[in-house]
């Protein structure tokens, strides 16, 4: 007869399977270069660091600062009032402007600088036709705006990012509950009044999230703020790393920037529960719009096109016309191993980001205790990191392990290993995974928990083991789940830079990387080619994103 302790002993045996400690292992390897950063800070880096207080370091807070207030204003009123206006306002082109306002999304901040810069500078089209017009000889003539400024930043850096804050208040506009809405219309609220009072506090919730998001973004980007030739953590540690020679110091600014985005995280979610909406009655009926008059349609139509015009339609018709101009100097083979180089590594860390996310996902439904919870929730933050963080994080760890069996095996065998791990497409790979491995599991998470859990009662009773109910059962049900994700983290990859900058191996670059390069050299037409095909594969989460929301919707309707 068993006693107490051995059936607890055997319950807990029982709990402990190969697929939890599968997700405690990928808990702990994924935070590796946030431990690895964070610890960093208490290293001793010389001179170097003393040297980057009394010179740079201000600067690298204050920009920051910045810009994280300036695209933080701007995201905010161009995707709430754009939200608003195409799901509760009527007017011509509205249903166009529900899906078109998320392309700006699919062209990096980068490649908008590179655009702008090359359009609006001394020797650009517009400069040019505005002499031409108005008989101007020099500049001495008249004033132009500079556009490689920190204001510029904020903006080339708001036109790409507003789509998040769109994205998260408009579903949260169509969710909300249409009795409460219809009642404040029935007491007197107009539309200015309904949306500051009604609408926007039960919103404010998603807003935050996704103004979270852009600021992470932002606090990601080196692309713009390196080629405006502005200082901020992400450019600072790339130079003391590359430049300096660094990286301990490269961590300290990696650990710093790491704060910054706590620091955001936690504000953010203390703003969302600080706040407690709650809304009653049905949100499946469609509420009726706000039918505009002609003077406000078109204001509002010149709303949503002035963000889509300047975020997407003028940066890529610029590359496009570039690439077409000069095909034979964009499409050439240089820019075919490019495009090899970057699809290979957006396929493998897609695939391994999506079946890592499976298996985090069914080990978390498996075994729904604190713990694992707790494991999981690490193993998907790295999208709150920035690349460059993650690149001085995992690069470190790696290069230690590195050195260490090196030393051995030529100790013991007099024979060097080399670098394994760091400076290898491996190590890239795995930056990729850390970052945008919470982009997969968030997509699959949904899907799995779709899935009713007496399915899974209802396979065990057949003979299903757990691994088996997985592959034949749920694998089949969640496929489109599980396909999104690993197009969500192809895009991704595609268009990452700070990671790729900092551990992509030698004489092996991808088209993020090149367009960087060729952008700084002022090469912008061997630039366009691989600007454009960034830019084409982003438009794929935009439209699936834009058919997921209104198949959503029709179905809530039905």
């Amino acid at each position: 007869m068993k006693t107490a302790n051995q059936t607890n002993i055997e319950t807990l045996l029982n709990k402990i399977n190969p697929l939890s400690t599968f997700v405690i292992i990928i808990a702990i390897i994924i935070s590796t270069p946030a431990i690895a950063v964070l610890t960093s800070v208490f290293y001793d880096s010389g001179d170097i660091w003393n040297h980057l207080v009394n010179t740079v370091l201000k600067d690298y807070i204050l920009n920051t600062l910045y810009l994280m207030l300036g695209v933080g204003i701007l995201v905010l009123i161009t995707g709430v009032g754009t939200a608003w206006l195409v799901t509760m306002c009527k007017f011509k082109g509205s249903s166009i402007f529900e899906w078109a306002l998320l392309l700006p999304l699919a062209a990096p901040s980068y490649l908008l600088a590179y655009a702008y810069t090359n359009m609006l500078d001394y020797f650009g089209p517009v400069q040019i036709w505005l002499r031409e017009v108005f008989g101007w000889t020099s500049i001495n003539d008249y004033w132009f705006p500079n556009i490689r400024t920190l204001p510029g930043a904020i903006l080339m850096l708001a036109l790409v990012l507003y789509p998040y804050v769109y994205l998260l208040a408009r579903v949260a506009f169509l969710e909300q509950s249409v009795n409460t809405l219809e009642a404040s219309r029935a007491l007197g609220c107009g539309p200015w009044r309904g949306f500051f009072t009604i609408a926007l506090p039960l919103a404010r919730p998603s807003i935050i999230a996704g103004l979270a998001l852009a600021l992470m973004e932002t606090l990601n980007d080196v692309g713009t703020v390196e080629y405006f030739g502005i200082n901020t953590f992400t450019t600072g540690i790339y130079r003391t790393w590359f430049g300096l020679g660094d990286r301990i110091a490269a961590a300290q600014l990696a650990g710093f920037l790491t704060i910054f985005v706590i620091i955001l995280i936690v504000l953010e979610r203390w703003s969302r529960s600080q706040a407690r909406y709650y809304q009653g009655g049905s949100s499946q009926k469609q509420l009726p719009k706000y039918k505009l008059g002609l003077v406000r349609s078109i204001f509002a139509q010149i709303a949503c096109l002035i963000p889509l015009v300047l975020g997407f339609l003028i940066p890529g018709g610029f590359f496009l016309n570039l690439t077409i101009r000069h095909a034979e100097e964009t499409l050439n083979d240089s820019f075919f191993e490019l495009a090899k180089n970057s699809f290979i590594l957006a396929m493998i860390s897609a695939l391994l980001a999506m079946i890592v996310s499976v298996l985090l996902a069914y080990g978390q439904r498996l075994n729904q205790n604190l713990g694992m919870a707790i494991a999981v929730r690490i193993a998907a933050s790295g999208y709150a990191i920035p690349g460059s963080v993650i690149a001085v994080g995992a690069l470190i760890p790696m290069a230690r392990f590195d050195n260490t069996l090196d030393s051995f095996m030529r100790d013991t065998f007099n024979l060097s290993t080399g670098l394994l791990l760091s400076g290898t497409i491996t190590a890239l790979i795995f930056a990729y995974l850390v970052r945008f491995l919470s982009v997969s599991f968030g997509t699959v998470e949904s899907s799995l928990n779709k899935i009713k859990p007496s399915l899974d009662d209802a396979a065990r009773s057949l003979g299903y083991n757990p691994s088996s109910t997985l592959v034949q059962i749920h694998a089949p049900l969640m496929w489109s789940g599980m396909l999104t994700a690993t197009m969500l983290v192809f895009v991704d990859v595609m268009k990452e830079l700070p990671a790729t900058l900092v551990i992509r191996p030698a004489n092996f670059d991808t088209l993020a990387v090149r367009v960087y390069q060729y952008a700084s050299d002022e090469r912008l037409i061997e630039a366009s080619a691989p600007a454009l095909a960034i830019v084409l594969v982003g438009i794929i989460p935009v439209i699936l994103l834009s058919w997921r929301i209104a198949k959503s919707r029709s179905v809530s309707q039905e």
